[in-house]
């Protein structure tokens, strides 16, 4: 008997690592970006969702809500669970201009994603960046399947932006007092 689907959505300023086999991560982005990466041979994966590439000239620049942490949490976190850093893969989604007033964060995030993963020498195997449409993720860690999805209604990303700052204040306390909080460069 198959096992049924924990779905889990990942918001800003999260990353989740799995291995299981009945484990699907969605997302819904708009600016943002997520990064689906796995280990197709351990079978380990994991998605994060980050709001800007780096975090400079912000009080709490080491939160997941930057680029740069969110990708070093992502990679980390596979590593850790038995993963093998020469066999990473990736997918790269989200990046749209969908709020004028955000100017070009999308597009700045969607550089960053791609010299990132340059830098980094892990293969980004497909990617849907940039644009002006919002996107609804799922990705089966497991598996390194990923579906997307275009949304026409660009007010499901300002619903999930407001539950993000509500939940904002207590993770930043929780990511200080946190000993998980330490991020292994390298």
């Amino acid at each position: 008997m198959q096992q049924p689907m924990q779905a889990q959505t990942v918001i800003q300023g999260e990353v989740v690592i799995s291995s299981g086999s009945d484990t699907l991560l969605t997302t819904l982005l708009g600016s943002c970006i997520s990064v689906c990466m796995y280990d197709p041979i351990a079978r380990i994966g994991g998605m994060n969702h980050f709001l800007l590439p780096t975090g400079e000239g912000c009080d709490n620049n080491t939160a997941l809500r930057f680029g740069v942490n969110a990708m070093e949490k992502l990679i980390n976190g596979i590593l850790t669970s038995g993963g093998k850093r020469d066999r990473l893969l990736c997918k790269a989604f989200g990046g749209a201009a969908i709020v004028p007033s955000l100017g070009k964060i999308g597009h700045e995030n969607a550089v960053f994603v791609i010299g990132y993963l340059a830098d980094e020498r892990i293969s980004c195997i497909a990617q849907s960046l940039g644009g002006t449409q919002a996107r609804r993720i799922r990705f089966w860690p497991a598996t390194g399947k990923a579906q997307q999805n275009l949304v026409e209604d660009g007010r499901a990303i300002s619903v999930q932006e407001q539950a993000y700052n509500k939940k904002e204040a207590a993770y930043e306390k929780k990511w200080k007092m946190s000993e998980v909080a330490h991020v292994e460069l390298f």
